[in-house]
């Protein structure tokens, strides 16, 4: 059985679980307080205590390695690296969009009636053709995202996106033309910028908004397998 450390510190949530075999069993995240240096450490003995699992029993430590603030993922990834060498343990890296993605493609096969789907010509959870944009703030209008299909394969990689002048719907005809496209699942923090007028039919807005230290867990079991 694979015991994982997760940490999550891309954005303002700090946050950290342990998962077993790709199912978090521990959850500590601080979605209030952006202070991830005098944080992350307390949340990491509460997922232990919760867990039972200490750290030397880990199998491996996952990071959230970004896109995403500069100072608060240097907190994760130097947390991250001192158990890794302090214990000898691994270091997986999971891209904080791919974990998105991940995470919205798992709430579509378990939870899909919590999607808002804004046309009945199709049906989400039986599409073959969906496409997963995950989207992180970087202020402004603008936002980092990247595509992936529906087996999460990476169709257009992480890049930066002003969401104005139809510049949106470009970026969604891009991605469409490499893999055909009925559904765009748009999670992640930065979805709440894309105002009524740049959805259209085939946009889906999924529930999942804040990274999450468990939205690693998928991910991480995969890369260390």
């Amino acid at each position: 059985m694979a015991k994982i450390l997760l940490i999550e510190t891309a954005t303002e949530v700090c946050s950290v679980a342990i998962a077993v075999d790709g199912h978090v069993v521990a959850l500590a995240e601080d979605l209030l307080q952006p202070n991830h240096a005098a944080r992350i450490t307390l949340l990491i003995d509460d997922c232990v205590q919760q867990s039972g699992i200490s750290l030397d029993m880990l199998d491996a430590v996952a990071i959230s390695r970004g896109p995403g603030s500069y100072t608060s993922l240097r907190v994760g990834v130097s947390s991250a690296k001192g158990i890794c060498y302090a214990l000898d343990k691994p270091l997986i890296a999971v891209d904080t969009l791919l974990a998105l993605a991940w995470a919205s493609r798992e709430d579509i096969e378990v939870q899909s009636s919590k999607f808002e789907v804004r046309s009945s010509v199709f049906e989400l959870q039986t599409s073959n053709f969906k496409l997963f944009i995950p989207m992180l703030d970087a202020r402004r209008q603008e936002v980092w995202t990247a595509v992936y299909d529906a087996h999460l394969q990476e169709v257009m990689p992480p890049q930066p996106l002003i969401l104005q002048n139809n510049l949106f719907y470009e970026f969604l005809q891009t991605a469409s033309k490499s893999v055909p496209a009925e559904v765009f699942v748009v999670s992640g923090n930065g979805a709440k910028k894309i105002g009524n007028d740049l959805i259209d039919e085939n946009v889906v807005l999924s529930d999942i908004q804040n990274c999450s230290a468990k939205h690693l867990a998928g991910p991480a079991e995969h890369f260390f397998q």
